[in-house]
């Protein structure tokens, strides 16, 4: 039997805004993402969503969550936003904003609040599988219930 790992600060968050959510562990490997959890559970990649970490022409950070079968599309996101320019950060940054390291991103009890933006198309789902906070380890909830918590930013960035 494998070792039980520590409950996330992401798991912890869910648990404190009430929201029903289901782990679901997989085999993570460094660029599998969204399609490695994908074709490891039969879950449409669509549903399974991707949490991005941004920072705008000011060096203001953002939270970016979409489907994890479309890019960002960072000239209209910017436009979104209305912003010069939108870009991803680098992995060390990303882990100085989130306190998450790469590929273990949640959009769930990041180090410091961030703005989040999401895919407007995402809210139309059933249920979602996000980032719990570790490298292999999403969690299926309802969309209703992120957008509840987060507030996030209704966009059209998908390409």
């Amino acid at each position: 039997m494998g070792r039980k790992q520590p409950v996330t600060r992401a798991i912890h968050a869910l648990r404190d805004a009430g929201i029903e959510f289901t782990e679901h562990p997989y085999d993570y490997a460094d660029g599998g993402g969204t399609t490695r959890f994908a074709k490891q559970t039969g879950v449409d990649e669509h549903a399974v969503i991707k949490t991005l970490v941004m920072v705008d022409e000011c060096g203001h950070g953002l939270l970016v969550l979409m489907h994890g079968d479309r890019e960002v599309s960072t000239k209209a996101l910017a436009r979104a936003l209305g912003v010069k320019s939108v870009a991803p950060v680098d992995p060390a940054a990303a882990h100085r904003m989130t306190g998450y390291q790469v590929g273990g991103i949640s959009p769930f009890g990041t180090r410091k609040p961030l703005p989040v933006c999401m895919e407007s198309t995402i809210v139309g789902l059933p249920k979602i599988y996000i980032n719990g906070g570790r490298r292999g380890l999403l969690v299926r909830l309802a969309p209703a219930d992120l957008v509840r918590v987060l507030d996030p930013t209704h966009v059209e960035a998908a390409r």
